[in-house]
């Protein structure tokens, strides 16, 4: 139980969710503080440990936090990340502070590319923002700390045992979550594998666009999705089937061969830029291995004082950009709930029932993206106007099981009839969290 030290008093804080078409924005409410201090043990060092963390301090500075990172200070996996114009929004409303400091360090696009075969077609999108994963947690660590959270790095924690005294316990400790495991029978953790393999590299082409690009060889089609992420290095996610992925060699090919093999098959995109496999001068970053993307989902997210956030309660496939993103709104739907109920169980549920219904609709666009991917030569036939806009149509439901030229020329159709398209947009979220309720 928490421990009461300080009167109670009202406050008037908005908080919205992301706006992009798949995704169930959360309305402005109001929240009633519990005038409780917490004693907080964040188990991970991610931007939804950080950012969790951060967001408590900021509600009450009587609470106690303290965040337990098993690698060092600065150490990180990846490149990039991505996020989006009302996502940015959402930061300022939460912490202005690090909101306005993350968008100094960003850089941003509002079209996206797609060099398909020997074609290059355009197309105006969102405006979307790209921020290397070190800086920003860079950005969030920084932020924390002044604000009083205090920061363990090389502490590896794997059980809530070595946490006596801690009220609450945030398992934040990414999609191979320890403390996960260790419960994973009472969380109902189910892991799915999907079926192509991708690699995440870097780059020195900086790019000036979200870009796809796809090349066909005599195994079958590779494809990257590729981004800036700083003004000296850009991210690229390379995937394929895994009968190109071993026809190719990349499955048995030492490192250096592979990317050089990369490079030939995109040297067009690349500009003549090499691939990396980790940041220059990062003596902390492992291996870039090939791997396949592991969809984790949990019936329950909490069990008596430990708390699933993050990577660790749900991961979404990197096709629809979201990771991040995500990870962000569940530390402030956890913060907030914290900050209305004295009862840690009662905050654990409501966090886990309005994280839960919201993505709902994420998860499934990410399971229809990854789809779309798996099944791409299906799209690969189309003329590539049309392939391009079926790759903006890949969350779909429905285009699985419509011949993608009938889909195309629907699609087209409708969205020159207002009422239509307005009816398309607002059913189409609502249909796809139907079906993937059905699913479970």
């Amino acid at each position: 139980m928490l421990s009461c030290t300080r009167g109670t008093r009202r406050r008037r804080i908005p908080v919205c969710g992301v706006t992009r078409c798949y995704v169930v924005p959360v309305l402005d409410h109001r929240m009633t503080s519990t005038g409780c201090a917490v004693k907080v043990a964040c188990v991970g060092g991610g931007p939804a440990g950080l950012y969790f963390s951060l967001l408590m301090k900021l509600r009450d500075p009587a609470h106690e936090v303290t965040v337990h990172e098993r690698r060092p200070a600065g150490a990180t996996y990846g490149w990039g990340v991505t996020y989006w114009r009302a996502m940015l929004g959402w930061l300022h409303r939460h912490d202005p502070v690090s909101a306005q400091t993350l968008r100094e360090h960003s850089v941003s696009w509002d079209r996206g590319i797609a060099h398909i075969g020997d074609h290059t077609l355009t197309q105006p999108g969102d405006e979307g923002f790209g921020i290397g994963r070190h800086r920003l947690l860079e950005i969030l660590a920084d932020r924390a700390a002044g604000l009083g959270v205090r920061l363990e790095y090389e502490d590896e924690i794997t059980d809530p045992a070595q946490l006596p005294g801690a009220d609450l316990v945030v398992a934040a400790d990414g999609v191979h979550s320890a403390l996960r495991r260790r419960r994973a029978a009472h969380f109902g953790t189910e892991t799915t594998l999907g079926r192509n393999s991708y690699v995440w590299l870097g780059t020195t082409r900086v790019f000036s666009s979200f870009t796809f690009a796809f090349t066909e060889t005599d195994h079958g089609w590779i494809w990257c999705y590729a981004y800036p992420f700083s003004e000296e290095h850009s991210t690229l996610v390379f995937e394929c089937a895994p009968s190109t992925w071993r026809g190719l060699g990349l499955d048995r090919a030492p490192e250096a061969d592979g990317l050089a093999l990369l490079e030939k098959l995109f040297a067009d995109t690349l500009a003549g830029e090499p691939l990396l496999a980790r940041p220059p001068g990062d003596a902390h970053a492992g291996d870039a291995p090939w791997q396949a993307f592991r969809t984790v989902t949990n019936r329950t997210w909490h069990h008596g004082n430990v708390v699933l956030l993050g990577d660790a309660a749900h991961t979404t496939h990197y096709s629809i950009g979201a990771g991040t993103t995500l990870a962000l709104e569940d530390a402030a739907a956890l913060a907030d709930a914290l900050h209305r109920h004295s009862d840690p169980a009662t905050a654990c549920a409501e966090y886990a029932r309005t994280r839960q219904r919201a993505l709902l609709s994420v998860q499934s666009a990410a399971r229809y993206s990854a789809r779309w991917y798996e099944n791409l030569p299906r799209y690969m036939r189309l003329p590539p106007e049309q392939m391009f806009a079926l790759l903006g149509q890949r969350h779909s439901p429905l285009l699985p099981h419509v011949p993608p030229r009938l889909y195309h020329r629907l699609d087209r159709a409708v969205e020159h009839l207002g009422p239509l398209r307005r009816a398309k947009r607002r059913l189409g979220p609502r249909v796809a969290a139907a079906l993937h309720r059905g699913s479970r």
